[in-house]
């Protein structure tokens, strides 16, 4: 068997998240559906980075599989986008050592979450970002989460806990810019928790509308209690942007 890694980028609007789920449309169900074709396996396991929820997109989601293919390496990334949707669509392949696995290799992985705050929403992002309906204040956003770099547990911005062993975790870039009428949040780190960026991102939101106060980010971590963040922001403004391995 070889082991093939593909780096993955999809637009989550209609799909019901990464995880196969019965009768639900997902990425992990679309792609492996779409190797079994390809393969003529009977069943092909996609192993991914980390699982994205409903509605999130990547732009560089990684997963390998194991398969027996002979497809010449020149023909495989074509290959598999012939059998692909329009919204899913495999960027790289290569062989990988057999011991490689998506998930347990990952180091650190990126993600942006993107918001407009304009007057009024383009109906052609509506898809791709969050719209905030009162301006807001990107620098005073970058001064408050500035608190959350370095390790920490942050239950706080963590939904249904306990989902992991530990809500321990390191950030080791985070970062608010602007241009024109959009925002977005960059967070690296070595892990999240369920919900983690979009937690961080519902909370900065209400220090940038003047909510809360700059320092409010800090009490927050600081309690380890999901009921003082800020909202779980929507979905579709988050991208997982990368992820790296050794």
């Amino acid at each position: 068997m070889r082991n093939f890694k593909l780096v993955l980028s999809y637009d989550g609007s209609d799909f019901q998240g990464w995880q196969t789920q019965p009768g639900y449309r997902t990425v992990q169900e679309t792609l492996e559906s779409a190797l079994a074709k390809l393969t003529g396996e009977t069943k092909v396991r996609v192993n991914a980075s980390g699982r994205t929820d409903a509605g999130v997109h990547a732009l560089g989601q990684v997963a390998n599989f194991h398969s027996t293919l002979t497809i010449p390496d020149a023909r495989l990334l074509g290959a598999i986008n012939a059998h692909l949707p329009d919204d899913l669509v495999a960027l790289s392949v290569e062989e990988a050592p057999p011991s490689f696995h998506a998930n347990r290799d990952a180091l650190r992985k990126r993600y942006r979450y993107v918001i407009h705050d304009g007057l009024v929403h383009s109906p052609f992002m509506r898809r791709y970002a969050c719209h905030s309906r009162l301006p807001l204040d990107a620098a005073a956003m970058a001064r408050a989460a500035a608190p959350l770099r370095g390790t920490h547990d942050f239950h706080s911005f963590e939904t249904d806990w306990p989902n992991r062993a530990s809500s321990v975790r390191t950030i080791t870039y985070l970062a608010v810019n602007r241009a024109g009428a959009y925002l977005w949040i960059d967070v690296e780190a070595d892990g999240f928790l369920y919900n983690m960026v979009r937690a961080i991102a519902g909370t900065l939101m209400n220090v940038g509308r003047g909510f809360w106060p700059e320092s409010k980010v800090a009490e927050i971590l600081s309690a380890t209690d999901r009921t003082e963040a800020g909202p779980t922001a929507p979905a579709q403004g988050l991208f997982l942007v990368r992820v790296t391995y050794a």
